[in-house]
Order: C-alpha cells, then sequence, then structure tokens
C-alpha cells in the first residue's frame, strides 16, 4: 500500500492510501476521489518526501510492538461481521460456481441471449467490460476483494 499526501482544488490537504500509483491514476480518472472536506473531486497528489525507515527506527518499532499496550482496534465488530459476511457469500460463489476465467463476458453475454444453456459463473472482466456488461443489460455483481487478497 502507498499513502499519498492529497490535496484538492480549494487547498484542503488529506491522506489517501492506495494499492499502487497506478490504482491513485485510475481513481481519479474515473473522478472516484474528492476532499473530505468540501467534496471537490479536483484531487491531486501534493509533494511529500519519502519515508525510509532507518535501523533504528525498526529496532524502536520491535520493542513497541513486544511491549504491552492498550489494544487496538482498527476495524469494529459491526465492520468485522460484515467482511465475515461477504467472505461467506465469496466462498460461496466460488464453491457453486463455475470459474470461467478471461471468457466470463463472453460466456455471460451467451448466457443472457440465451444462447447456451443458464448457470452460474464467475471470471475476470476489466472495468469496461463489466460496464458495457451492464449496459447490454447483463446482470453482473463483482466478487467482494479484501486487502489481504493480494497478498
Amino acid at each position: 500500500m502507498i499513502r499519498y499526501q492529497l490535496t484538492c482544488a480549494a487547498g484542503h490537504g488529506f491522506d489517501g492510501w492506495f494499492r499502487s500509483s497506478a490504482d491513485f491514476d485510475g481513481q481519479a480518472e474515473r473522478g472516484l476521489l474528492s476532499c473530505p472536506a468540501c467534496g471537490s473531486a479536483e484531487v491531486r497528489k501534493a509533494l511529500m518526501a519519502p519515508a525510509v525507515a532507518t535501523s533504528s527506527d525498526v529496532a524502536r518499532a520491535a520493542v513497541e510492538s513486544a511491549s504491552p499496550a492498550e489494544p487496538v482496534t482498527l476495524v469494529s465488530e459491526k465492520d468485522k461481521a460484515l467482511r465475515a459476511m461477504l467472505r461467506e457469500l465469496r466462498e460461496h460463489v466460488t464453491r457453486n460456481a463455475e470459474d470461467v476465467g478471461e471468457r466470463f463476458p463472453e460466456i455471460a453475454r451467451q448466457i443472457h441471449a440465451e444462447e447456451i444453456e443458464p448457470r452460474s459463473i464467475y471470471g475476470k472482466a476489466t472495468f469496461e467490460e463489466a460496464k458495457a456488461l451492464a449496459e447490454e443489460g447483463v446482470a453482473v455483481h463483482p466478487l467482494p476483494r479484501f486487502p489481504d487478497d493480494g497478498n
């Protein structure tokens, strides 16, 4: 994950976390970013100095993590329960549907057009392919992804 300092057209500063530089660029191009202070969709990266860990930083972090501290909750119990339900849903789909991989858009269209026998499928589609399918009236839904899926 990459943390960027961001600014909006009004000069408000805030942080954003992204999987990659390309992820930031893609979200910015699609207008998915907005300023939490004013709602402006004109968001750009601010100049920031790189954070480089030194050996003393690593040692301090190891000592701090080993010492007893107050418990830290990064995700609420409600969020944990929701994530568990989404994982269950994803596992149900992958257990009970056919993985058609990269052929997903093609096969989804064939099923929609009743050219082939209907069945539950899942696979891969680009954002553009999924958007085109939805515009054609093909019912598609993305499977939930979680931060640790890429690890």
